[in-house]
């Protein structure tokens, strides 16, 4: 087993790819370390400088088509072998040279992750640190994951962590907040190198902040509710269709006393919750049942368990 992986991402970076090789051979000297360049469906000449490295200790990993950074870095961490695996940019903002004092710390504080603060953030304030602020200051106060930057791609963690995890859609953000639904909360955080990019373009633009915020959504309720849905869907069903049976009974009432209740806007919004929490509670009780199946077919536990020591 190799001692470190280092994922890298990429699509259309072919500019990139030398400097960027030949920073990490230099900041991994000391390291027995393997590099998973996971070329994400370029369209230009990226996977041929990949292969212009020709050093062993270089990998390509080419996928299909342009899946997207979350896809592409679940893609890299499959094939880690390493007992430490990081994650960094491709278009060369990330400074390898942090990653030997990141893994020095890892190692020390017995840490789950290490994960990168870009100091001196070199990107426009208006497109990228202004969005990026309010977006980091919402998720933290929202999931209660005390990380100052959840963009910054540098990142290092344990083998066990990172493979605990499964990263699918556009969650590559929330990564600290996946680890801890999987248990791993021992979580710190440095300062690193922040460049400003030389070549190729930005992938990023503000069409992405809706999304962000459509994610953030799933992690709440996956954090709160990952493995007792009922709890949500139940509480929502019997608050509607209590509501609903309320109304009824006051229209029964009504009735009952002789006044007309027929084609009342009322009688139809006690209807509505009356159905509406009956699907709530059936939604919730089939939510139940997926969240078993998907533990017990897995042989997967609701755990996950540190360490095991023998007191003497």
């Amino acid at each position: 087993m190799k001692e470190l992986s280092l994922v890298v991402c990429v699509y259309n970076e072919e500019q990139n790819i030398k400097p960027l090789s030949d920073q990490i051979k230099a900041a991994l000297k000391d390291f027995d370390y393997e590099v998973l360049f996971v070329d994400d469906g370029s369209t230009d000449t990226t996977r041929d400088e990949i292969r212009a490295i020709k050093d062993e200790h270089f990998v390509l990993v080419e996928l299909k088509r342009n899946y997207g950074q979350s896809s592409a870095l679940q893609a890299g961490i499959d094939q880690a072998q390493g007992e430490y695996v990081a994650l960094i940019d491709g278009d060369l903002q990330n400074d390898p040279a942090d990653i030997p004092m990141m893994m020095d710390l890892l190692k020390k504080g017995d840490w789950d992750m290490v994960a990168g603060v870009r100091a001196n953030r070199k990107d426009g304030a208006f497109l990228r640190k202004i969005p990026s602020k309010i977006a980091n200051y919402i998720i933290r106060e929202s999931t209660g994951t005390q990380m100052r930057d959840l963009g910054c791609t540098l990142k290092l963690f344990t083998n066990e962590a990172i493979k605990s995890i499964h990263i699918y859609g556009e969650l590559h953000r929330f990564i600290p907040v996946l680890l801890a639904l999987e248990g791993s909360t021992r979580m710190t955080q440095v300062d690193v190198n922040h460049r400003a990019r030389e070549f190729g373009r930005s992938k990023y633009n503000l069409s992405r902040t809706t999304r962000v915020f459509s994610d953030l959504v799933l992690m709440l309720f996956l954090r709160k509710y990952l493995q007792r849905p009922i709890h949500f869907f139940g509480k929502m069903g019997i608050l509607t269709f209590g509501i609903g049976v309320l109304i009824n009974v006051y229209l029964l009432i009504l009735k009952v006393l002789g006044q007309d209740i027929w084609g009342k806007p009322l009688l139809v919004l006690g209807l509505i919750l009356l159905v509406a929490g009956i699907q709530f509670i059936t939604t919730g009780i089939i939510a139940e049942m997926l969240m078993r199946t998907y533990f017990e077919s897995q042989n997967k536990k609701p755990y996950r368990v540190r360490k095991v020591t023998i007191v003497e």
